[in-house]
């Protein structure tokens, strides 16, 4: 297509991507796109398409390419969320950590979102007859943004995409809950409290919204090391961004991120390990995010895919 260089050049302009990614685009994503594109045609209906990946694995920008190769490239209407938009406030936090746990404070894992909402959201955006209002967190200020500030847009739309960390993700066994799997676990939550909570929010809240989504992508991290690495990458261009704007804000030194990043070390492990045969395109990076293998959907015929169960078991 003789326009399809300036085209994706004015994407990666406005994201700010490196040209090495609208190479990578070309590769893998404009075809995963046009496959999503021919779903929605055989099926005759919008879509829901969820997006798994560990922090820092490029999850967000893939839903915003995506959304923007169905928008520009297709004419389809498309909009693209984040699992994190749906946090819980910090006061309802701050409940659950006097109520259930401490550590449940600390917005991310399972259990500190507002489940309800996302279901209605995604429901709303492919099937409602209403306008919609799409929910905005600020982590600045660790609260989600004033409702009147939330997008309204008019459904059904062809695409919703919403990428998460734990997106997808199924509960553990109850025999894997039993040791703690890193510092934070041992003497933060020697009873196993928290993770077993956690775990029964999977299952009882979060399971069911997997059914919504019709397609399951992820972008698979090579090793839990690696997500470290990608998550302190992240807070120093932050902290570079904010140095520009002189913001108050500040952002975590070492050991801050190793701990926080601890919260979220057993389900992305989990992930990592069970995942991958479920989803239907499956995309395995390298360290530094370089995408060195692919592998579902594009193995097998449309017509398999119909058969299937759609959310991961």
């Amino acid at each position: 297509m003789p326009n399809e260089r300036p085209q994706l050049a004015d994407f990666l302009h406005a994201q700010q991507l490196p040209a090495r990614y609208g190479e990578i685009a070309r590769q893998w994503f404009v075809p995963l796109a046009e496959e999503l594109v021919s779903l929605h045609q055989r099926l005759g209906r919008p879509l829901i398409i969820g997006i798994n990946g560990s922090q820092g694995s490029g999850k967000s920008t893939l839903a915003s390419l995506l959304q923007w190769l169905f928008q520009h490239r297709h004419g389809l209407s498309a909009i693209a969320l984040s699992i994190d938009d749906f946090y819980l406030s910090h006061s309802e936090r701050q409940r659950l950590a006097h109520e259930v746990h401490p550590l449940l404070a600390t917005r991310g894992v399972p259990g500190t979102h507002d489940v309800g909402l996302m279901a209605r959201t995604l429901e709303g955006l492919s099937r409602g007859d209403s306008r919609v209002s799409i929910p905005r967190f600020d982590k600045a200020t660790d609260d989600p943004f004033p409702q009147e500030e939330w997008q309204r847009v008019t459904p059904p739309l062809d695409m919703s995409i919403i990428e998460g960390w734990c997106l997808g993700t199924p509960p553990q066994d109850e025999s894997a809950l039993l040791e703690p799997i890193n510092e934070l676990e041992a003497e933060e939550d020697p009873d196993g409290r928290w993770r077993r909570y956690v775990n029964r929010q999977i299952a009882e809240q979060y399971q069911p919204l997997y059914q919504q989504v019709d397609a399951w992508i992820m972008l698979k991290a090579p090793s839990f090391d690696c997500v470290y690495q990608w998550r302190l990458e992240q807070e120093q261009k932050l902290a570079q961004r904010l140095a520009e704007s002189s913001s108050k804000h500040r952002v975590m030194d070492s050991r801050e991120l190793a701990r926080f990043i601890a919260h979220f070390q057993r389900l992305t492990i989990h992930g990592l390990h069970v995942l991958p045969p479920r989803m239907h395109f499956l995309y395995e990076l390298d360290a530094q995010r370089g995408i060195i293998k692919e592998a579902g959907m594009f193995c097998n015929t449309l017509a398999t895919f119909f058969n299937e169960q759609h959310a991961p078991k």
